[in-house]
């Protein structure tokens, strides 16, 4: 039994706004996600008749689009977003610098960290997949991923440890 292929307008309308949380994670600015996820849609739209797996094919350029941009916009730095959790902190936080100092630890090391290895954790906490959709997504094992976002958040922790962070709040 072969499935049928779906029609440009189910995939849009399935995969648009996992594919905006998806780029979202990866480049931390909505707007630069949304054109992302525009580029990738218009890119299948002119190789439909080529592409078998229209998702498969959606997510990969997704990513690509978004590394390639990462790659180009290295040194730019947010400043006009307020991140969810600073949101829910509210103002009777009481270390609020200690909170930004952490956070902008994460952001760092997150930074240093391989692509692929930024793309799990990025499933996995951004877009809160369970391990067997993670390895359909990337091709890994299960075994594996749960093997690489292990060593990676044991590893993110030793280096926040060094660094003098041992909490949220710095």
């Amino acid at each position: 039994m072969t499935e049928e292929k779906p029609t440009l307008r189910q995939i849009f309308e399935a995969e648009e706004s996992p594919l905006l949380r998806f780029a979202h994670g990866m480049v931390g600015r909505r707007e630069c996600a949304e054109d992302l996820v525009q580029e990738a849609f218009l890119r299948l739209h002119a190789h439909w008749d080529e592409v078998a797996n229209p998702k498969a094919w959606l997510y990969r350029s997704v990513k690509n689009l978004a590394l390639n941009y990462l790659r180009d916009h290295k040194r730019e730095t947010l400043v006009e977003e307020t991140p969810e959790w600073d949101a829910a902190a509210g103002h009777d936080d009481p270390d609020p610098v200690g909170r930004l100092e952490a956070a902008g630890a994460v952001r760092l090391l997150l930074s240093e960290l391989r692509d692929d290895d930024r793309v799990l954790l990025q499933l996995k906490y951004h877009e809160d997949l369970k391990y067997d959709q993670i390895s359909e997504r990337t091709g890994l094992s299960v075994g594996n991923v749960g093997y690489k976002l292990h060593h990676l958040l044991k590893s993110l922790g030793e280096s926040l440890r060094r660094m003098g962070i041992e909490s949220a709040n710095g």
